[in-house]
């Protein structure tokens, strides 16, 4: 493991050594998620300003959701996205071949290879609003609370690692991701809203589907819920860890699968 993580962060310094020599690009990539943030509070603070709750969310423990889904998205995004979505240039060039010779773990290599340094603001701005929504609820954050929130954030984000994986690892059989990649950002839009507005005969059996067979709505929720609400599902806690267990190991499966079903560029 200290090779691995030596490993991780000298590609990582050599990615941020890569960005700094745009550093022009650099700041307007920031500057564009700085907006897409302020956009978004706005629209949520006019929305709070006509109804004291949505569902039974008030407006912090709204806020304390969305900095927690900006959190999570400046995670997958500064460590995963931009590697999933140049895989399938990789296999369709046949780049993928010296990837696979070197004396490392196929999957660690391909998923984690870049980090994207431009997006880690996100992760800044993100606990931003957590902690600005933490200080309007009314209920005392014990640490037991912050402790659980915690490893329930990462195991969200190794629940969406896995969904994105098994989407980038159908790219071996599709030879583009880019109609894949579409449906993750179905996925994300789906992380960003509390699964409690999809209410009425239509939306429930939407929600109870992409809570419990593909539990996508949980990598917020959970997290965002036992951090500022009573604890009223404990089971949902549970399940969203074991989901996260299998979600990745499903994933490294079909991640196997592809490199099996790969054909090098000399074949």
């Amino acid at each position: 493991m200290a090779r691995y993580f030596r490993l991780w962060f000298a590609l990582a310094r050599f990615s941020l050594q890569r960005e700094m020599a745009f550093r022009a690009n650099f700041l307007v990539k920031i500057f564009v998620e700085v907006l897409w943030l302020s956009i978004l509070l706005l629209f949520y603070n006019l929305l709070f300003q006509r109804t004291a709750t949505v569902k039974d969310w008030t407006h912090p423990e709204y806020l304390f959701f969305v900095g927690c889904y900006f959190t999570f998205q400046g995670m997958i995004e500064s460590l995963f996205l931009e590697n999933c979505n140049q895989f399938a240039d990789l296999v369709r060039t046949g780049d993928l071949d010296f990837y696979l010779l070197r004396p490392i773990d196929e999957q660690f290599l391909v998923s984690l290879r870049t980090f994207d340094w431009s997006c880690l603001p996100n992760v800044a701005m993100g606990v931003g609003v957590m902690c600005y929504g933490l200080s309007g609820v009314e209920q005392p954050i014990a640490p037991g609370r912050v402790v659980a929130f915690i490893g329930l954030l990462v195991s969200g984000v190794g629940l969406a690692y896995g969904f994105l994986l098994m989407l980038t690892s159908l790219s071996v059989w599709f030879m583009r991701n880019q109609s894949l990649l579409e449906l993750w950002w179905l996925f994300t839009a789906l992380m960003r809203y509390p699964r409690e507005i999809f209410d009425g005969p239509w939306a429930s059996p939407f929600a109870w589907l992409f809570s419990f067979v593909v539990p996508i709505m949980l990598v917020t929720n959970v997290p965002a819920r036992v951090m500022v609400k009573p604890l009223e599902q404990p089971a949902l806690v549970g399940y969203a860890l074991a989901a996260s267990v299998a979600v990745m190991f499903l994933a490294r499966r079909v991640f196997r699968a592809a490199l099996r079903r790969y054909r090098s560029a000399s074949s």
